[in-house]
């Protein structure tokens, strides 16, 4: 006796590919839109810049040229910015608790249906 699994309609196809592309683009741009994902840069502008005080050297000025700022006062916050490496206990507890508990739901649902097809299969555990 084969193992045969139930069929699904077309219908059924197309909504759970459906559910699966808005759960992944959920899964990518939620964290966007909340303000979850990706480093916040801080600016530390000095007064009076000058390309020294900014630590470019001439090849640094003319790139900077290049992309049209001549001005050392234009590039002040861009040069001086730092990127924000502060992060929270709180989320980082959620996000372990949320990947944890995915994790024993799959193996959980998954050691379910093993088992039921081993015993379609083979027949009951003696």
């Amino acid at each position: 006796m084969a193992y045969r699994p139930p069929k699904q309609s077309f219908v059924g196809q197309i909504f759970d590919v459906l559910v699966l592309l808005v759960l992944t683009i959920g899964a990518l741009y939620l964290p966007l839109y909340l303000g979850l994902a990706g480093a916040d840069k801080v600016p530390d502008p000095i007064e009076n810049p000058t390309w020294e005080a900014l630590g470019q050297n001439p090849v640094e000025q003319q790139q900077w040229a290049a992309l049209g700022v001549v001005d050392p006062a234009a590039a002040n916050e861009i040069v001086t910015a730092r990127f924000d490496y502060s992060f929270s206990w709180l989320a980082l507890i959620t996000m372990a608790i949320f990947v944890i508990g995915y994790f024993v739901l799959v193996v959980r649902l998954s050691d379910r249906e093993y088992r039921e097809v081993i015993e379609e299969r083979f027949g009951q555990k003696r």
